[in-house]
């Protein structure tokens, strides 16, 4: 557990690699680091970096002992911080290495981002050339039954972000299903096929989970997924 395990036995980063970075801590699936970044009107920030095996990162920030801001993304945090020159966080936002900041850019804590990143832009495609996207669920808010959304285009998976986003989803707003409250839910058997290239009854795997491509991501939506993602995408 010394470089971090995630639960398939992975090692996320040797030793050498995290040997000289201030505040290492070591979770299940993930390993944190000691991060900031500073504005010259404010300072420094300090927060906590998380870094998954999935590629996704997380920030809790500790800029002052009352901030409960946490579970940003690394373009939200640097904007919480005041950061003047924004939407280059791969620049702004830094790490103690050696007792010196150094930009995340110029450290390994992106491998796994930039992984997913590729991936999602074009190695995670199926066979006809898309991004895969596996089934996905909304519970109506009228009759709570679980609705499904197959998501092999731009439009479906623009109606199920939309819905998703509906805290009053109903069933009457599925457009391209004649469902209504009345129809049945799903059987539970028959909700584990969620269309994954890799196995039918897949539970989540890089070959049917997509963290965030030009397909499932909206630029004029004003959602912070969204947001985040263009910013990403453009940094």
């Amino acid at each position: 557990m010394g470089s971090g395990v995630d639960e398939n036995g992975v090692v996320l980063f040797s030793c050498e690699e995290l040997s000289e970075m201030s505040g290492v801590k070591f979770g299940g699936d993930f390993v944190e680091v000691t991060c900031g970044c500073t504005s010259h009107r404010y300072g420094d920030s300090v927060g906590r970096l998380r870094v998954f095996v999935n590629g996704e990162l997380e920030i809790t920030c500790e800029c002052t002992p009352g901030c409960h801001e946490d579970k940003l993304s690394p373009a939200a945090f640097e904007k919480h911080s005041g950061r003047e020159t924004a939407r280059k966080w791969k620049n702004n936002v830094w790490v103690i290495v050696d007792g010196d900041k150094v930009p995340l850019y110029k450290t390994v804590l992106l491998k796994y981002y930039n992984q997913a990143l590729k991936s999602s832009n074009g190695s995670g495609r199926s066979q006809s050339g898309r991004v895969c996207h596996r089934d996905e669920f909304v519970r109506c808010s009228r009759c709570n039954k679980e609705r499904r959304f197959r998501l092999r285009t731009e439009e479906e998976c623009r109606i199920h972000h939309d819905a998703l986003a509906d805290s009053n989803w109903t069933c009457a707003d599925l457009p391209y299903d004649r469902i209504t409250c009345d129809t049945d839910e799903e059987r539970a058997s028959r909700r584990v096929y969620r269309g994954c290239s890799r196995s039918p009854t897949c539970k989540g795997c890089t070959s049917c989970v997509c963290f965030g491509c030009d397909i499932c991501r909206f630029s004029e939506c004003s959602c912070q997924t969204c947001i985040d993602f263009t910013r990403n995408a453009n940094a």
